[in-house]
């Protein structure tokens, strides 16, 4: 009696995971994004593992989380798994005031973003 499933929208050999509203600029989230785009996903936990970016232990987690997805839940193989995608947006914008001189305020702006990570299973060479 149930609802119904939803329709797969990544391939068979596709695996995912998702943050929202992680505390940081997406354009900062999207340097560090930029940086593990089409490696293969070892590589990427390295690389991950020795950035001197804040952001990068939340966005190793998130890869961690998308290889354990691709092997439990879809039966993929750890070792062929790449990054397919690393797409960055924005979340919402928590807007703050500080008082400054002559009954003035200073805007300060606190970004949110959303990240989601595909990984991809290749193709064994022939």
């Amino acid at each position: 009696m149930g609802k119904k499933a939803d329709i797969r929208r990544l391939a068979d050999n596709e695996a995912e995971a998702s943050i929202k509203a992680l505390r940081i600029s997406p354009r900062k989230l999207n340097l560090v994004a930029e940086s593990i785009r089409g490696m293969k996903a070892e590589a990427a936990l390295a690389e991950l593992t020795f950035s001197n970016k804040r952001i990068s232990q939340d966005v190793k987690k998130l890869l961690e989380s998308a290889i354990a997805n691709a092997e439990n839940n879809h039966q993929l193989d750890v070792d062929r798994l790449y990054i397919k995608e690393a797409s960055v947006g924005k979340a919402f914008v928590m807007k703050r005031w500080r008082a400054r001189a002559r009954g003035r305020v200073g805007k300060i702006i606190k970004p949110f973003s959303n990240i989601r990570i595909v990984v991809c299973e290749r193709e064994e060479a022939k």
